[in-house]
């Protein structure tokens, strides 16, 4: 009985009851052995106990529509399980069984051969304290986990760096471009330009210097992009050498004089250190769409400003091309 109302005394839901009524849901209550990977209960097995690990080990797992089994967690001494069920009343959605390294002892409530309704019957008082512990620790681990999930949380951004970052410059990824940009897009009475600037002879390093001077060359152009765009715009690498810059609230006449100065920016660049030449310049052709004057959605604006470039550099290299532009010899 003093171990059943030690771990009784150190359960949440439990913990605000008081020395009498630990006493009687510790009489109700009992201590159950398992031996090595014992099963507790099996996916779909009703709840009608919960479960507190005293010693040993339990592994709640489910198994995958391929089969295989998943260990949903790992328990030790103190944790409680099986609860949610329990509660609600319904069937267990994963199965538990004792750990592998010998055996496991847990405190079962109600004891076996007990009916928790009959003790809600009976202990009218202790149940409802039950009860309303209990939908504070829900309560609680819902607050938690909102908390975890919002969008400034360090483990949200840890987990947006790794989708939308790219590894190679530190800038967005294509994957950003893709699934973000319609959020640039709310209101189609403010313009928002997409340009996507590739260089036009960036094979000639990549040839003639290796595909690690192209690498590094890559990282230096995004260098110089994110500086030059400072707070005004947000800067991708979309494919390759192909980057794409997103400005809000940016015309057509003012995406065409940005595209220009990012021409100057890309034909300044000292490349040196990477070609072992001073002689070679880069050059670049520019592609532009504008929201909502091209294009009325993001997948629309990406493909009308994602071949501009290629154009560009097959009419001759350092182009600013605007969709219009595709079917004339027009553009800067």
């Amino acid at each position: 009985m003093k171990d059943l109302l030690n771990l009784l005394k150190k359960t949440g839901i439990f913990s605000q009851l008081t020395g009498e009524e630990l006493e009687i849901l510790a009489g109700n209550s009992e201590l159950r052995e398992y031996g090595s990977e014992e099963t507790v209960f099996e996916t779909g097995d009703p709840a009608s106990e919960l479960f507190v690990v005293s010693s040993g080990e339990v592994s709640v797992s489910r198994i995958t529509e391929e089969g295989k089994s998943l260990q949903l967690a790992r328990l030790i001494e103190g944790d409680m399980f099986g609860e949610l069920e329990f509660f609600q009343r319904e069937a267990h959605n994963a199965s538990a069984k004792a750990g592998a390294n010998g055996s496991t002892v847990l405190l079962q409530f109600p004891k076996e051969g007990l009916n928790f309704q009959d003790l809600l019957s009976a202990y009218p008082a202790i149940s409802a304290r039950i009860l309303h512990a209990f939908i504070s620790l829900i309560a609680g681990r819902i607050r938690r986990t909102n908390n975890l999930i919002t969008d400034n949380s360090p483990v949200i951004q840890e987990l947006k760096r790794q989708v939308y970052g790219d590894t190679l410059t530190g800038l967005f990824n294509k994957t950003y471009l893709d699934e973000q940009l319609h959020t640039f897009l709310k209101n189609p009475g403010e313009p928002v330009s997409l340009l996507m600037i590739k260089p036009d002879n960036f094979k000639w390093i990549n040839d003639n210097c290796g595909h690690d001077a192209g690498d590094e060359t890559i990282r230096v152009l995004a260098g110089a992009y994110a500086e030059e765009l400072g707070e005004r715009g947000t800067a991708v690498r979309y494919m390759g050498n192909e980057f794409a810059f997103v400005f809000p609230s940016l015309d057509r006449n003012g995406a065409h004089e940005t595209a220009r100065r990012l021409q100057e920016l890309v034909g300044s660049l000292d490349l040196s250190a990477v070609t072992g030449s001073g002689d070679f310049r880069l050059t670049a052709s520019v592609g532009i769409a504008v929201f909502p004057l091209h294009a009325r959605d993001a997948a629309a604006l990406i493909a009308e400003a994602h071949e501009l470039p290629l154009l560009g550099r097959a009419r001759g290299g350092g182009k600013i091309l605007f969709p219009e532009d595709k079917e004339a010899a027009g553009g800067s």
